[in-house]
């Protein structure tokens, strides 16, 4: 039983960590967000609601300067005050914003955002009782083992949940009369709009898979729908 006590221990830190994280987000987005009153996107969320046979999307305006989309938990979509203005700004269209609106649908749909709220708690979890285990038997590098191997698995689940967000996003796009255009362009104006620099990390120590291989996962995808 007491070989167990770092794995039962990690699994209960787990829990309530998942707990606080959901009232945090909840509570922080509750704070700093409202809903957007935009007519030119409403008139595109309007067609992605009509291709979901619903009443329509509302999207909140979430408070904070970096450049990002969010689904919530509880199913609502964010677009940051950052992301807002750089559509205002004229760097971004309302095509390429409704790409953003459809992918963190998608995220909702696949039960993504529920999801990552868990995996962050389990990998809280898993952080722990690794660092546990092995600062046992390896007292000084054994917990940075621990953090390197929980980061790549984290990173590996996040890029599987990116791609089937863009591959719902596109038929979304596609079933709305929208197409994949504004999607492809939007990936290829990400690094300058967030200011990131994904090139220079590899691959599969990112979250978010490479913005050429999403394009080329796109391409893929209308090569496949053309033929069928």
């Amino acid at each position: 039983m007491l070989r167990l006590m770092p794995i039962l221990l990690a699994v209960a830190y787990g829990l309530v960590m998942y707990r606080i994280s959901v009232w945090r987000t909840h509570r922080e987005l509750d704070q700093r967000s409202t809903e957007l009153a935009d007519p030119r996107l409403k008139a595109l969320t309007d067609r992605l609601a009509a291709a979901l046979s619903i009443a329509r999307i509302p999207v909140h305006i979430y408070e904070v300067d970096p450049v990002n989309g969010l689904a919530a938990p509880d199913g609502r979509i964010f677009i940051t005050r950052g992301f807002y203005r750089k559509y205002q700004n004229g760097e971004v269209s309302a095509e390429e914003m409704a790409s953003v609106i459809a992918h963190e649908l998608g995220h909702v749909a696949l039960g993504h955002a529920k999801k990552r709220m868990i995996d962050f708690s389990g990998q809280n979890a898993l952080r722990t009782a690794l660092m546990m285990i092995l600062g046992r038997y390896i007292p000084i590098v054994g917990p940075w083992i621990a953090g390197v191997l929980t980061n790549l698995i984290a990173a590996r689940l996040s890029r599987g949940d990116e791609y089937e967000a863009d591959e719902y996003a596109a038929a979304l796009l596609t079933k709305a009369g929208i197409g994949l255009a504004p999607q492809k362009s939007l990936f290829l104006k990400l690094e300058d709009l967030t200011q990131a620099r994904a090139g220079m990390a590899p691959a599969w120590l990112m979250s978010h898979p490479k913005t050429e291989e999403r394009i080329e996962a796109l391409e893929r995808l209308e090569d496949k729908w053309a033929k069928g």
